[in-house]
């Protein structure tokens, strides 16, 4: 991954192509943007919130925006965002965020799917969104929605041609391990730590077998000078412990790059290791005891495989729990045309822009309020040259 030199948000946006005919375009594009960007850095959600935003700080807006026909109604921006190509956005939006990236060493990505549960009409099915989640970079690198009547499966080899991974770890749930994705992510120049379950119940049944069984080994005693087999002497364990609130819970990570038993291993491209993870977690007198399974494109290296692990939880905990948290995305009920895939990518342009800032120490909250009350701090989130 290559480093990029740091441009501000609007010279980023500048060329978004306008969907508008000249006649309707009674106001700037780039105008209609910065508004909506700004409603979202102060805990605004809707169409609605950006007209009032708009309104309350007219004045403002002045000051470093055209506004060459005062402020916009919630009808020009709900239209605006049902028209605007959600590609040459999106694409926007992956040049802005490379700009802010840090190359890091086998950065953990993370690529995961989230419903738009409001974000429909009638009988329509559920939208939902695909997001890569940089962990170390604390970054949302791009999101995409997934074709209607389909899933996930299908976003996630589109997503990965357009995003910079090489160098990465790349994680995905069980819904996403399949061997294309992992052929896509080894063309990326990327690794792969690809979670299992009952959707491949084969594969999951014989990684869990002879992983179990390697453990069990390990942990049973054994009389004095007996060897252990290839299989358990060749595999790599780390352990971690965390307290918390009362809680104990200990999580023992397990990789192994014996796979001669695997009779499909050569159906996964790049596939170099399988790994599990045990976690147990006690509360009080409750003892709870889980193992996931996962196959692998990383060599022998169990510290990297667990970070991976444990980074692809960042997806769930700083990326989806904050968009229904702080950006209320869950309640959502923009859905004409493209309005509903815009406005998850204006979402997460907003949460980017909040992560990177760092002169407040404050949760991604608090940042709002703080935007909120503060020209000054919200024009150094906007990036506005002035």
């Amino acid at each position: 991954m290559q480093n990029h030199p740091k441009l501000s948000l609007i010279e980023h946006f500048k060329d978004l192509p306008d969907p508008r005919v000249d006649r309707t375009k009674d106001h700037d594009l780039i105008d209609l943007l910065v508004i909506a960007i700004g409603t979202l850095l102060c805990a605004g959600e809707s169409f609605n919130d950006m007209e009032d935003f708009g309104r309350a700080k007219q004045d403002w807006f002045k000051t470093f925006l055209t506004l060459r026909n005062g402020i916009p109604s919630h009808d020009t921006f709900n239209r605006l965002f049902a028209a605007l190509d959600p590609k040459a956005f999106l694409d926007c939006f992956l040049r802005w965020t490379q700009s802010l990236r840090v190359a890091v060493a086998q950065e953990v990505v993370a690529l995961d799917g989230k419903a738009l549960r409001r974000a429909l009409n009638g009988d329509q099915s559920v939208k939902y969104i695909v997001s890569a989640w940089a962990e170390d970079n604390g970054l949302v690198l791009g999101q995409l929605k997934v074709a209607d009547k389909s899933n996930e499966i299908t976003a996630l080899p589109a997503l990965l041609r357009v995003l910079e991974l090489s160098g990465c770890v790349v994680t995905v749930d069980a819904m996403g391990t399949q061997k294309k994705i992992a052929q896509e992510i080894v063309e990326a120049d990327a690794d792969y730590v690809l979670a299992l379950k009952g959707n491949h119940e084969t594969v999951h049944e014989e990684v869990k077998t002879f992983l179990d069984e390697t453990v069990a080994e390990l942990s049973k005693p054994r009389p004095v000078g007996a060897k252990l087999s290839t299989a358990a002497a060749s595999l790599a364990a780390l352990e971690t412990v965390e307290k918390d609130h009362g809680r104990l819970e200990t999580r023992r990570y397990y990789q192994s790059t014996a796979l001669d038993w695997f009779a499909d291993r050569a159906k996964w491209q790049g596939l170099k290791s399988v790994g599990m993870v045990e976690a147990i977690r006690e509360i009080g007198a409750q003892r709870t005891v889980e193992r996931r399974y996962y196959l692998s494109s990383l060599p022998l290296g169990v510290a990297t495989f667990a970070r991976a692990v444990r980074g692809h939880w960042g997806v769930e905990n700083k990326l989806h729990w904050v968009l229904d948290v702080c950006f209320r995305e869950d309640q959502s009920r923009a859905r004409v045309g493209y309005a509903a895939e815009n406005l998850a990518t204006l979402r997460r342009l907003a949460l980017n822009l909040l992560k990177r800032e760092r002169t407040k120490k404050r949760g991604i909250k608090g940042k709002q309020l703080n935007a909120s009350w503060d020209h000054a701090y919200l024009l150094r989130l906007l990036g506005v040259p002035i």
